[in-house]
């Protein structure tokens, strides 16, 4: 499996507006459904599924937002044997517990790959964008009295930006990382390089974080694919955020979660939000791993969990995201 907070930026392509117009069908009252909803924007349509519980009177609403890569609204990813359903399994336990969702592929993934644009064109601000947009029609819908943003893995970081700009009611970080993304990819990348190319990746990175792409002519061959000129841009746009700073400048209910078997990002990430936001709530959950399952420490034995649908999402995971959400109250 792939660990790297850096893996979709291949596929992930194409520019967004921030003058988006959701579109969301009217769903049949007194029924759990789901519905499909479409946020349009100037480059094409980004697909998601409302999934709304049964109720007469207005229900919270949580916007999903999926990790990094080609990961789907579902939580699933093409780099990755079987689905594990994890954010469709989210959905599905919210709304059980009264409370609709909102999950969705993102620009250039799945259903939403015709609002792909050319690599060179994207940056990370797109993708927070386009968040936004969908809290400000849910906001719009009478149907939810709340509205909140669970940001997975990656979609961490673009949940609690969209969050803040946007206006939501609550926020959850589910995996996200804690430290800017240039020293997560020092961290990955460290054990996969040789020490001379360990130190040209660091070289570059810097370069980039400064906001000076390096030249063509001075990535090695071995490099090439990461450093690519097309992705550098986006690059420069996702080393200006560091997460813990942008945490603090929440001022709304937070509730930062961290599973204990995670192999992806690290319980000191999780700790890196809490101590940036202090007023939220930092809820370790023992045996989860990045995917939100029970799953052990070893990284070889976490293989079906990332590939079994019938392995459910952690139910004390719904339970306490359902009770963050179902406490929180509408910003007047």
């Amino acid at each position: 499996m792939n660990n790297s907070i850096y893996a979709g930026m291949a596929v992930a392509l194409a520019v967004a507006s921030s003058d988006c117009v959701a579109q969301t069908a009217a769903p049949a009252r007194g029924t759990s459904m789901e519905e499909a909803s479409t946020l349009v924007t100037p480059t094409g349509s980004i697909y998601g599924t409302l999934e709304l519980p049964s109720s007469a009177k207005p229900v919270p609403v949580v916007l999903i937002i999926a990790g990094s890569g080609p990961t789907d609204r579902n939580g699933n990813s093409p780099m990755l044997p079987g689905s594990n359903n994890s954010l469709k399994m989210l959905a599905d336990g919210l709304a059980a517990h009264g409370i609709a969702s909102l999950r969705y592929d993102k620009r250039g993934i799945a259903a939403s790959r015709g609002a792909a644009g050319k690599e060179e064109d994207l940056r990370f601000d797109h993708y927070v964008s386009d968040a936004e947009g969908w809290i400000k029609q849910l906001r719009a819908d009478k149907r939810f009295s709340t509205v909140s943003v669970a940001g997975h893995s990656e979609g961490s970081l673009i949940g609690m930006i969209a969050a803040r700009d946007a206006d939501a009611d609550g926020y959850i970080s589910l995996e996200g990382a804690g430290r800017k993304p240039s020293a997560i990819l020092v961290e990955q990348l460290t054990p996969q390089l040789p020490p001379d190319m360990m130190a040209t990746s660091k070289h570059l990175l810097d370069l980039i974080e400064a906001g000076a792409p390096p030249d063509t002519t001075t990535v090695p061959p071995m490099l090439a694919m990461l450093f690519r000129p097309s992705v550098r841009p986006y690059m420069v746009s996702w080393f200006r955020y560091d997460p813990a700073v942008e945490i603090s400048k929440l001022k709304i209910p937070a509730l930062i979660v961290q599973g204990t078997t995670d192999i992806q990002t690290s319980m000191t990430d999780a700790k890196a939000l809490a101590a940036g936001y202090p007023a939220g709530r930092f809820l370790t959950i023992e045996g989860m791993n990045h995917v939100l399952k029970n799953a052990p420490p070893g990284r070889a034995e976490q293989g079906p969990a990332y590939s079994d649908p019938n392995i459910p999402v952690v139910p004390k995971l719904i339970d306490e995201m359902s009770s963050f959400v179902n406490g929180l109250k509408r910003k007047s």
